[in-house]
């Protein structure tokens, strides 16, 4: 039997699975890792911890299996920024989690200079503390001078350590998320690079999604010589494991927020209000390389607003009475909740706007609640889809979903009747890290080819469109409405 071993880096914690020929997960092992705040919206990792929970978590997998490992796959949090000696190997300062945002004054200085064309044009991406590249050069301006400073993020970090640091490298899909990588020429941007004083060999080398990146060292629990053959980021990995490899196809990870990838093809698309683009993945084989783009959407609450009905109103006691709770009502009575918390997301990308609740009377109860915060999850969904669509001047077949909030049947169905197309729940609740065993299994030859890893993919639920359109879009009007209550809010500083 074959095993490929997937390394599931999240923000809080780490997962890794063994992975057989037929994309059955085998063994698994999950391990957290500390949360540091050293200032109010400073978020840090230690380097070392994380390693460490891989380490662990490879060592149990590797304990409850008999079978040879054939190669190695990792996912990982996007943009996290960390800094090591390359002599040493030792990080030189906690990472800065995507969360931080100690940079916010620098991307609002650059804003000001005028910059955000510029770096929309080269990266895909807007100016925002949430990227990478204003953390590297936070971290460059704070520590001494040296001369051995190493950059990455935390795939790069974990190749390192894999190969007891032979191999500095990271692929496309990550490179694409630091604002110092144009996802045109796929390279470092020199002005880029220049703009934030990053010297390029401090950078890891970038590589195809399913390169070689190198094999494990001496240190590495899982034992030594291990080819590590796959890596892309966590959201990017997931769109992989969802086998979406035609143009147009789609997945939203219901997380605390929710991240909406849609697969644009080999072509970049022109750049959009509200989404980012991004590389999802490139792929090598038989003397060629090519590379799939994606546009992204970020919404910032989706479990978010369950755990606020949970813990700041107390009107459930866990997350799982939610669907029960709504179904308690055929519908809201024209209640609407656009959970604003910490402004809106895509495609608005309003950080002013804040939560709101509208149309409630004597008569609305927490059914009437809960069904309203299950609701504002699926308009959320279809806001950003139809930007994607108009963006890609693709029409959606399909939406593949995962994540905590995907459980609920309901919720499935009132997207599928917002988005007018079937939506597609697996078997599987590990499809982030299936992506990364998916790319090595390709690149050792497991799989041969995108098709034959489009057949490991096994459906659960699928809901199919009940509403007509005429309906669905006349209260998704109502939606749009309370979303314009919502917006410009807070006063800004």
């Amino acid at each position: 039997m074959t095993i490929i071993l997937a390394i599931d880096a999240g923000t809080t914690g780490v997962r890794t699975l063994a992975v057989n020929g037929r994309g059955d997960i085998v063994s698994s092992s999950y391990k957290e890792f500390k949360q540091y705040f050293p200032n109010p919206g400073w978020v840090e990792h230690d380097p070392e911890e994380i390693w460490g929970a891989v380490q662990a978590t490879m060592s149990d997998v590797v304990s409850s299996i008999s079978a040879p490992i054939t190669a190695i796959g990792i996912t990982n949090q996007r943009e996290t920024a960390v800094v090591w000696d390359r002599e040493t190997s030792l990080p030189l300062h906690r990472a800065i989690v995507w969360q931080d945002r100690r940079t916010t004054s620098r991307c609002a200085e650059l804003e000001e200079k005028g910059l955000a064309s510029t770096i929309r044009g080269s990266t895909g991406l807007i100016i925002d503390p949430y990227f990478s590249a204003t953390k590297f050069e936070w971290i460059s301006k704070n520590l001494p001078a040296r001369n051995n400073t190493v950059f990455g993020t935390i795939d790069s970090w974990l190749v390192w350590k894999l190969t007891d640091g032979k191999v500095h490298a990271t692929d496309t899909s990550n490179a694409s998320r630091t604002m110092l990588f144009n996802i045109n020429s796929l390279r470092w941007d020199s002005e880029l690079l220049d703009l934030f004083g990053i010297n390029e060999s401090c950078l890891p080398e970038v590589r195809a999604s399913n390169g070689d990146f190198g094999e494990t060292g001496n240190e590495a629990s899982c034992g030594k010589g291990i080819p590590i053959r796959g890596i892309a980021g966590d959201q990017q990995s997931s769109l992989f494991g969802h086998a979406a490899f035609s143009k147009g196809d789609a997945k939203n990870t219901y997380g605390t927020g929710s991240f909406i990838l849609m697969n644009v093809g080999a072509e970049l698309p022109n750049p959009v209000d509200g989404l980012l683009s991004t590389v999802a993945w490139t792929l090598e084989g038989n003397d060629t390389t090519s590379t799939t783009y994606a546009l992204e959407g970020s919404i910032f609450s989706t479990g978010a607003t369950v755990q606020w009905l949970r813990d700041g109103l107390g009107m459930i006691s866990q997350a799982s009475e939610l669907e029960s709770l709504a179904l308690q009502c055929s519908d809201t009575g024209d209640v609407f909740i656009v959970p604003a918390f910490t402004g809106l997301g895509s495609p608005w990308w309003d950080p002013l706007a804040r939560g709101t609740l509208l149309g409630i009377t004597r008569g609305t109860g927490k059914a009437e609640i809960a069904r309203a915060v299950i609701e504002s999850i699926a308009y959320q969904t279809r806001d950003v889809i139809e930007a994607m669509q108009v963006a890609s001047n693709q029409q959606l077949q399909n939406l593949r979903v995962d994540g905590g909030a995907s459980v609920m049947d309901l919720l499935l169905q009132l997207q599928a009747d917002q988005l007018q197309v079937p939506v597609l729940r697996p078997q599987s609740k590990e499809i982030t890290a299936l992506g990364a065993a998916f790319l090595a299994g390709l690149s050792v030859g497991i799989w041969t080819s995108l098709s034959e890893v489009a057949e490991i993919w096994k459906l659960d639920v699928q809901m199919q469109p009940e509403m007509d359109r005429l309906t669905v879009n006349k209260v998704h009007a109502r939606w749009l409405q309370a979303i314009e209550r919502s917006r410009s809010w807070a006063i800004s500083d």
